[in-house]
């Protein structure tokens, strides 16, 4: 459910704050007075196109707000998807910004990309005006108010249907790649002789790289190591009286007279013993070391060539030793592939054999629960199009055949007649745009309680509409409401008398500037506003009196319902 709306800046609107509740919410005002801001504001947040040109003239940036809670399964799983978890008290809050030079857009302050704002919104909100009552022209519109009409048990299905088209549409891309070009694979097995033979040849062991070049290090550098260790030789003991054996034991001669006067200094003498056994210990060692020290050209050659040949193998095939066997494990593979190919092609066929099986069988399940349930909902919309005034209502669902996709092998035509004497042709061919507004609505009517959004906005809603079937379309928003959130921005006072929470749209000016603000309607102000919907030139007692009425109608309209239509 959409709890609040802030809008800053945005053309005439300064600072919008409007606080939405359940049920019905009703905006009306003036022409002009900034409706379609508001509902440009929604679409924005939603991830529609933002002009730099709409900030408010003096400001630097325009920004819009939306916080939700209640948040259905479908949000939820999005915002899993996002690896954005709510707020701690549930609230889930969009924001979209935009400057002169840049656009942004968070989800609970972390910083998504438009393709995922849009994605959530989606599942968040469901928002209808002119443009979005067009999409009941589309096929794939139809089937997806068909399936969900359905109910969980299509969802599964359709999940499962789907990934067995994918299964059946991998399998035939290789296949086809593979029949494609015999001089490629030809090509292909060439290559992958070479190349595997080259591997081979080396008989690499993994961790000898590492072994060779710590060898090449020490080997390279012979000379620099011979004349290093010999100096620190001759620096700890030698013929000379100042290197460090000799140095320590004329300190170890000196300590050892003082403790003769002081035992306190015995305990360092004796660390100094220690230190000369070391040194004396150590010299010999390196003595030793430079003794066995040799260098073998031969050698050295041979590990010098080995490295180049690891090094060429590791700029052909992979950085590392592994992933040059693991390339040369592939290679094998396709070599064993090619080597018996028409066993290799059978198989393919044959996977995609089953997996079309498998496919077709998931598809009819599809096609079975739709065909089941299609008259259900076909003797839904038609009572409740009878209901929104529609002078005759002559439905059928029709279920075609299609080529098989991701949804199964149907397409669905809703084939109508609006008008006596006419025969049943696809909406697209009958519907004008005020009814495809009520069409929309009656669709909206059966789905409630079937939809997880939590949000329904309508704008246009009573496009060419008065009279009756003002108040027949005012009646299904209200059964809606029951279900959903509906947020309705109208012009009819049959709609605005059935709000459960009206909001007025003003626009003020002064000699500096026109600004647009969105204020809570109590019950005196939505009397008033009521009234001027009714078209009189001045509010007077009489139209006061009619819009008190009509209040008073809306509310025996909502006890004269009080179940909801069947979910």
């Amino acid at each position: 459910m959409l709890k609040n709306l802030h809008v800053k800046n945005l053309a005439l609107i300064e600072d919008a704050d409007i606080g939405f509740s359940d049920g019905l919410n009703i905006l009306t005002g003036e022409t002009g007075a900034g409706k379609s801001l508001l509902m440009g504001s929604v679409l924005m947040a939603m991830g529609s196109r933002v002009d730099a040109s709409m900030i408010r003239k003096g400001a630097e940036q325009l920004s819009v707000e939306l916080v939700f809670d209640e948040v259905g399964e479908k949000a939820l799983s999005v915002m899993n998807e996002l690896d954005i978890p709510p707020e701690d008290d549930g609230c889930v809050i969009v924001k979209r910004t935009c400057s002169q030079t840049k656009s942004s857009c968070r989800v609970n302050g972390s910083v998504v990309a438009l393709k995922e704002m849009k994605k959530l919104s989606q599942a968040l909100m469901d928002v209808h005006g002119q443009r979005d009552y067009e999409t009941l022209l589309h096929r794939s519109e139809l089937l997806d108010i068909l399936d969900i009409y359905c109910g969980k048990d299509m969802q599964h299905l359709l999940d499962a249907v789907s990934e067995k088209y994918l299964v059946c549409k991998e399998l035939r891309q290789k296949i086809e790649e593979e029949s494609s070009d015999t001089a490629s694979a030809e090509r292909e097995v060439s290559l992958a002789e070479f190349e595997l033979g080259e591997i081979e040849e080396a008989s690499l062991k993994e961790g000898e790289d590492d072994e060779l070049e710590t060898l090449f290090r020490r080997m390279s550098n012979y000379v620099k190591i011979a004349g290093s260790v010999q100096k620190a030789h001759d620096l700890i003991g030698s013929d000379a009286d100042d290197n460090a054996g000799s140095l320590t034991s004329m300190a170890l001669k000196e300590l050892l007279q003082a403790a003769e006067y002081d035992e306190s200094l015995s305990s360092y003498a004796e660390e100094l013993r220690t230190a000369e056994s070391i040194l004396s210990d150590l010299q010999m060692e390196l003595g030793s070391y430079i003794s066995s020290m040799e260098f073998d050209e031969e050698e050295f050659a041979r590990i010098q060539e080995r490295l180049d040949l690891i090094n060429k193998l590791k700029n052909k095939y992979g950085r590392t030793i592994p992933d040059i066997l693991s390339y040369a494990g592939s290679r094998r593979e396709l070599l064993e592939k090619y080597a018996d190919y028409d066993a290799y092609m059978e198989g393919l066929n044959e996977s995609l054999r089953k997996a079309q099986a498998e496919y077709d069988a998931q598809a009819r399940k599809v096609t079975a629960l739709r065909k089941k349930n299609a008259p259900l909902l076909q003797k839904e919309l038609t009572e409740r199009l009878k209901e929104l005034n529609f002078l005759t209502v002559d439905l059928k669902i029709r279920i075609g055949e299609t080529q098989p996709g991701p949804k199964g092998t149907d397409q669905v035509d809703f084939m109508i007649s609006v008008n006596p004497g006419e025969d049943r042709k696809p909406i697209s061919e009958v519907a004008s745009g005020g009814e495809l507004s009520r069409m929309m609505l009656a669709v909206k009517t059966v789905m409630a309680g079937r939809e997880d959004t939590g949000t329904l906005i309508f704008d246009e809603i009573d496009s060419g509409i008065s009279g009756i079937t003002a108040w027949k379309v005012s009646g299904a928003l209200e059964r809606v409401s029951r279900h959903h959130q509906v947020i309705c921005i109208t012009h009819l006072p049959q709609i605005a008398a059935m709000a459960d929470h009206h909001f007025i749209i003003v626009k003020s000016s002064d000699a500096a500037s026109t600004t647009t603000d969105v204020l809570p309607a109590g019950e005196e102000e939505s009397v008033s506003e009521i009234a001027r919907l009714l078209g009189t030139d001045c509010v007077s007692e009489s139209s006061l009196k009619n819009a008190r009425e009509l209040i008073e109608k809306a509310g025996e309209v909502k006890k004269a319902d009080k179940l909801p239509y069947p979910a």
